[in-house]
């Protein structure tokens, strides 16, 4: 477009420090990229080295895309990856140097993670233009918004205590106790933490010029209806040949062994970068693989459980040797767009539902905690691609469980039906012509009338 040819204004690019922020926002800086933008990319200084370390394996950032990096006011001995941490004490640590670079580089305008909403202020301490992108579903930024409504009609209280466990009626609808800042908090004073930053940068969201939602009009209407101001243009996903941003290495050799199976055969088992089973859990996760009788691929990175024997692990690894795959961190788009892939046990992170959806997946969902118990909610009740997986009476998915539903969810013809309409629904939305290509072009008109306008002010 015409538009493009010209100088495009730079662009700050701000994900929350975590794994499952970074990626969709390095996806959209690859598209600014495409239409002229120059991209600040800004990471913690602890992420920022991990994505460089993994990109040595992996692959190159795009050309266009800048890789910065500011402290994250945490110390050597503190753990860099702790959300509550985070939460409290990058708005201090970040925001004066924000400005700096604001300032240095001349940036006219910043996209940041909602996470990072705190960052708004700096339309107008920096004169810099905010849009948000949020890395969840629409229906769970609405939701957001609702919370101050929740706690004056005492379902929740400004702490994140649940004083009345009912149904929040949005679409999907969630349990009081499956509120995302309500559900993320492992102590009462992570809880209060969590909620005290949402009431108080709400707030700020007026200073907001618009919001970006990877989601697609198709996908959630009802909740992107209570959004005026969104542009939703997802699934915001990664061309399979070209990652970027990941904090670990990729293991490339699951896709040979993938080659080697039988169509439709394959249970691919991930939970994303931040879930952890206890021992209990993890062996019987593993022994329900076992008894499903299918092939499985199963990512198992550093740190994913705790309290399993080394030995014990070594051992189920022989047993299952030819049957089942195990690798330290996985090229997602490549698996779940291979044709041996049959199902997806996922813990439901917004990025692996828009992925498995675009790729006509069916899911076993396993949440964990924040957006994953809506987004769980949305597979099973809205679109119907896919089962819950349920906990017995010791708060365990038992093996017998795992089983059961894997033969369920793979003989339910429904099911695979409705997940190739949405896998079509998908596509469609990002081709040219489609709903989430337009608000993309959107976007980048936004960009730059207001960037240029900024100029001239």
């Amino acid at each position: 477009m015409a538009a493009a040819a010209a100088a495009q204004p730079r662009v700050m690019v701000l994900p929350f420090p975590a794994q499952g922020h970074v990626i969709p926002l390095m996806e959209l800086s690859r598209k600014l990229v495409e239409h002229g933008f120059e991209i600040d990319f800004v990471n913690t200084e602890f992420n920022h080295d991990r994505v460089l370390q993994a990109l040595a394996e992996d692959g190159a950032i795009p050309g266009g895309i800048h890789m910065l990096s500011v402290p994250d006011g945490l110390g050597p001995a503190d753990d860099h990856t702790d959300i509550g941490a985070l939460v409290k004490g990058l708005p201090a640590a970040m925001s004066g140097r924000l400005e700096g670079m604001i300032r240095s580089r001349k940036t006219k305008w910043m996209i940041a993670d909602v996470s990072m909403s705190w960052a708004l202020e700096l339309a107008t301490t920096a004169g810099v233009r905010v849009a948000l992108f949020s890395t969840y579903s629409a229906a769970v930024f609405a939701l957001r918004l609702k919370l101050p409504k929740l706690i004056e009609d005492g379902v929740v209280d400004e702490s994140g205590n649940v004083k009345r466990n009912e149904r929040v009626q949005l679409m999907p609808p969630v349990d009081a106790a499956e509120i995302p800042w309500v559900s993320l908090g492992s102590t009462p004073e992570r809880r209060r933490t969590n909620i005290q930053n949402v009431l108080r940068t709400n707030r700020l969201m007026p200073l907001a010029e618009t919001i970006i939602c990877n989601t697609f009009m198709e996908m959630e209407p009802d909740a992107l209806a209570l959004l005026p101001n969104a542009l939703p243009l997802g699934p915001l996903v990664a061309p399979t040949s070209r990652p970027a941003g990941h904090f670990l290495p990729e293991d490339l050799t699951c896709l040979a062994w993938l080659d080697a199976q039988a169509p439709c055969s394959v249970v691919y088992v991930a939970f994303g970068s931040s879930g952890i089973l206890d021992a209990t859990q993890f062996q019987e996760l593993a022994d329900g693989l076992a008894l499903s009788g299918r092939p499985f691929l199963w990512v198992v990175r550093p740190n994913f459980t705790t309290g399993a024997t080394e030995g014990w692990f070594d051992a189920f690894k022989r047993h299952v040797e030819g049957k089942g795959l195990i690798v330290g961190w996985a090229p997602q788009q490549r698996v779940l767009s291979h044709r041996a892939v049959a199902c997806f046990v996922s813990h439901c992170g917004w990025n692996s539902t828009m992925e498995g959806m675009l790729h006509g997946v069916l899911f076993l969902c396993w949440p964990y905690f924040a957006d994953q118990f809506s987004n769980q909610s949305y597979i099973c009740n809205v679109w119907g691609t896919g089962i819950k997986l349920c906990r017995d009476e010791r708060g365990v998915v038992a093996k017998e469980e795992i089983e059961s539903k894997v033969a369920r969810l793979l003989g339910d013809e429904g099911v695979k039906a409705r997940a190739a309409t949405w896998k079509d629904k998908a596509c469609a939305s990002i081709a040219e012509g489609g709903s989430s290509h337009e608000y993309l072009l959107k976007l980048v008109d936004l960009l730059v009338e207001q960037g240029s306008h900024h100029d001239t002010a």
